[in-house]
């Protein structure tokens, strides 16, 4: 294959907490130097684009925020498409306003206010019993529920750490609904990043430490699928996957050398 486009996730693949991992910054400075087109992919959602572009590149990542895709500008990009001018109520950990201008926030303290659509961000100290009960009283009031990822949970420098997924679930069961996600495993996420770039999916990898919400469903949508042994990786979780992926690499230094190997004229 000739391999035009990498796409890549940010947390447990190129940082963890924010710090780059070993050989990280070298392996993306070869990507750019080789003329590939780069897009970062990322569920992160305690952080803006420009916050998370200005912290890679103080860490010596060749990024700028044009490069980063996440899932808070998937989700307001969603909901200006399919619920234009709704009441949103926000549950999130950290401040993300700035990639949701075009979104209407009802304030957590408004009674008033009844919303359209309750939007489920990562989770954190806010994703307390009053938060999460007063989500669920919009919900059984006919609210939408719309998630930004259900992932179950994502590693620290403090080790692994529940996140949305975990409370997610609850919320669905209980309220009897179904949550719409904006950001990975959507393949609308991942079809998004394509046209950004412009790429096709058969000539573009796809670089994750979860090989479901990463990987596999990268694969479904015609991209070749890379799994790292970093972030969250966990060896009985790839063997208990619904399938394999295209590559396995120890950590995302080692693309350079697998561009080599599957690059051809």
């Amino acid at each position: 294959m000739r391999v035009r486009a990498v796409l890549i996730d940010i947390d447990g693949v190129l940082t963890v907490s924010w710090k780059p991992l070993p050989g990280a910054v070298g392996a993306l400075r070869h990507l750019r130097s080789s003329g590939l087109d780069v897009a970062l992919l990322t569920n992160t959602t305690s952080r803006t684009r420009a916050s998370i572009a200005g912290t890679l590149a103080g860490a010596g990542f060749p990024v700028t925020a044009e490069d980063i895709l996440t899932a808070p500008a998937a989700t307001a990009a969603y909901l200006s498409e399919h619920f234009p001018g709704a009441r949103c109520s926000l549950l999130n950990s950290g401040d993300i306003r700035e990639d949701l201008t075009e979104v209407d926030l009802v304030d957590a303290d408004d009674t008033e206010t009844v919303p359209d659509v309750v939007v489920v961000g990562g989770a954190g100290p806010e994703f307390d019993y009053a938060a999460l009960n007063r989500a669920f009283g919009h919900l059984q009031r006919g609210a939408t529920l719309v998630a930004m990822h259900r992932n179950l949970y994502w590693r620290t420098d403090q080790g692994l750490q529940l996140d949305t997924g975990a409370f997610l679930t609850g919320l669905e069961k209980a309220a009897r609904t179904q949550a719409q996600i904006t950001g990975k495993p959507a393949p609308a996420f991942f079809e998004t990043a394509l046209s950004h770039l412009g790429a096709e999916p058969g000539h573009t990898l796809m670089i994750g430490d979860d090989i479901e919400s990463d990987v596999l469903v990268a694969q479904r949508t015609g991209i070749t699928g890379v799994l790292v042994r970093t972030g969250k990786y966990q060896p009985e979780t790839h063997r208990a996957a619904s399938a394999e992926p295209d590559h396995v690499l120890d950590s995302f230094a080692g693309l350079p050398g697998l561009l080599e190997s599957v690059t051809g004229p």
